[in-house]
Formats: C-alpha cells, sequence, structure tokens
C-alpha cells in the first residue's frame, strides 16, 4: 500500500490536472452516501466523520475504486495548540477490494474544495471574467486564485481578510508568483468591481450583498457547511441563477436554508448541480448579464476523483 504525505499530495494534484479530472468524476458518477456522524466524547464535541464513495459500475474492473475519507474533529485541541482536524483518505481497488493507497486527507480536501469551485466556474463566469475578488485569505482561500486562474485568464486578484496582515501575506505570496495581486479593505467596492467572488471563510454573517454585484457576476459560496453559517444573504441568490456541488446543501448550508425559510429561494428555483453541468443535462451561463451562484458543501464523490487521481499519478511516475 502507497502512502502520499502532504506534499506528496500537493504534488500529485496540481490544478490544471485536478480540475479535468474533477470533471470526469461527475460526469461519470459515484455512490457517495451522506457523511457518518459520530460523537466520540460528548463533554468535548470530539467527533468522527466518516466520508464513502465507490464507482458505480455494475460489473467492477481494474481502474475502479472504493474510498473512504476519515476525519478526526477534536476541537479541544485548541488549547493543546494542536491542529483541531486530522484527516486521512483510504483508497481500495473496487475489483478486489485490496488497499491500495493512504494519502493526507487535509491537503486533498483543500485542494479538491477549491477545484470543485473552479470546475464550476468554468460552466457559470464569464469566458472574459478578468478580476477575481478572494474573501477570506485562510487555509482553503489561499487557493483559490491558483485554482481560477487554470480555468479563466484572471489578471487581476483582490484579496479581503477580515486581519489585514493574512490578507497582505496572501497578496505578496501571489505577486512572487506573477499575479497582479492586490489588497481590498473594501468588501463592497471590490465586489462591484470583481467579475468573479470566491467566498472562504467561517462567517456567520454575510460577508457579500446582493446589491453590491453588478450583472454578469459569478459568485461562489465555499465557506458554509452548517446552517448557522452564512457568507451571502438572501438578495444575491434572489438576484442570482443558483447550482450546487450536491443537493445535500440545501440542508447543510445557511446560504440556503435561511432564504428558503424566508422564501427568498425556492428549492424548485435551483437551476442544476454540479454533475448535471459536467453531463451537460441543464444550462450553464445563459448570457453576459446572468448573476451566477454556486453553492459548494463538499462531497465524496470529489473525494474520490482526486484521490484516484493521486494513485494513477504514483503508477505514470512508477512505469
Amino acid at each position: 500500500m502507497l502512502h502520499f504525505t502532504a506534499e506528496d499530495t500537493v504534488r500529485a494534484l496540481p490544478f490544471d490536472a485536478l480540475v479535468p479530472a474533477l470533471r470526469q468524476g461527475f460526469a461519470r458518477g459515484a455512490h457517495a452516501p451522506a457523511r457518518h456522524h459520530h460523537t466520540l466524547d460528548e463533554a468535548s464535541n470530539a467527533t468522527l466523520l466518516l466520508m464513502p464513495s465507490w464507482t458505480t459500475r455494475g460489473t467492477w474492473a481494474e481502474g475502479d475504486f472504493v474510498g473512504v475519507k476519515l476525519v478526526n474533529v477534536f476541537p479541544g485541541n485548541a488549547d493543546r495548540g494542536r491542529p483541531a482536524l486530522s484527516s486521512a483518505y483510504l483508497l481500495a481497488g473496487a475489483e478486489t477490494g485490496e488497499h491500495l493507497a493512504l494519502i493526507d486527507g487535509n491537503e486533498l480536501t483543500r485542494r479538491r474544495t477549491v477545484a470543485t469551485s473552479a470546475l464550476a466556474a468554468s460552466f457559470l463566469a464569464r469566458p472574459d471574467s478578468a478580476t477575481h475578488l478572494v474573501i477570506g485569505a485562510g487555509h482553503v482561500g489561499s487557493l483559490a486564485a491558483a485554482a481560477y486562474r487554470s480555468v479563466l485568464d484572471i489578471r487581476t486578484v483582490l484579496i479581503h481578510d477580515r486581519t489585514p496582515a493574512r490578507a497582505e501575506a496572501l497578496a505578496e505570496r501571489l505577486r512572487a508568483e506573477g499575479m497582479d495581486a492586490r489588497v481590498a479593505p473594501d468588501r463592497a467596492e471590490a465586489a462591484a468591481s470583481a467579475d468573479v467572488i470566491s467566498c472562504a471563510t467561517l462567517a456567520t454573517e454575510p460577508v457579500v450583498r446582493g446589491e453590491w454585484l453588478r450583472p454578469g457576476t459569478h459568485l461562489d459560496l465555499i465557506g458554509s457547511f452548517r446552517p448557522t453559517m452564512r457568507e451571502a444573504d438572501d438578495s444575491c441568490v434572489r438576484r442570482g441563477s443558483v447550482y450546487l456541488d450536491t443537493p445535500v446543501a440545501l440542508e447543510e448550508s445557511g446560504d440556503l436554508t435561511e432564504p428558503i425559510a424566508s422564501g427568498a429561494l425556492g428549492r424548485d428555483a435551483v437551476v442544476g448541480t454540479l454533475p448535471q453541468l459536467c453531463r451537460e443535462e441543464v444550462p450553464g451561463r445563459r448570457d453576459s448579464e446572468e448573476i451566477t451562484v454556486f453553492k459548494s458543501v463538499g462531497s465524496g464523490l470529489a473525494d474520490l476523483a482526486a484521490a484516484a487521481l493521486v494513485y494513477r499519478g504514483a503508477g505514470a511516475s512508477a512505469a
């Protein structure tokens, strides 16, 4: 069984390879049951999460996979100066069930998350999009610019973070990589000038308002994965054409549950999901004036497609 460290996983998942792999995976489909949540300790709220997925062929063959992501969430680790989350991905061959690889789950999740949103943008953003606003310069948001540049000809990256020093550090790093990157202290002003907006925060109140969005904007909501979390107000989903990575987002994200509760968004108003976009079952962007909104909460299918890419790449290197 192969073992891929965090560094190995980063090298194995460049966005110009990962985004096409995700597109193929979403188009093909896979079984991806809902996350299993197991409370390990009620006092500390320590939790074990299991996210399984497997390819859907009736008769498995070489090249088909079964995988599961194991995530330990120990909030009390903050008091110990340790990460609260630890994750690993176990990949097996579907034909025999033999374990093939153990892959760093933190980097796999981080990269597949922004790559999923970049894939959606390839269908939903204007092809001439040139200015990208990133709200949230943390673990996930810091990768958004690179992921989007793999699918769009982004010329300028604006960065907003509630900690200005973190926004400046990311802008400096991106400039060192040859990008035109700058800090955007005023969110409203930056949003009004952006073609694409990516939010990757842990916000519980909206950080983007619909009144800021100009016609033709694509809004990408990455951060909210609980009903108590929210990055966009009702006006964003009322003005925009809404797409999801998976229907479970309608139950898990406050960006959707709250507008549904207020009547700003009807469930039947959602245009489609990312698998439907990849299979050309629903339309993507329809004109240059349309505002589009993509909400992702993550899926086992994306994990499986990314893990398969890591493993196959190792085989190609060995050959």
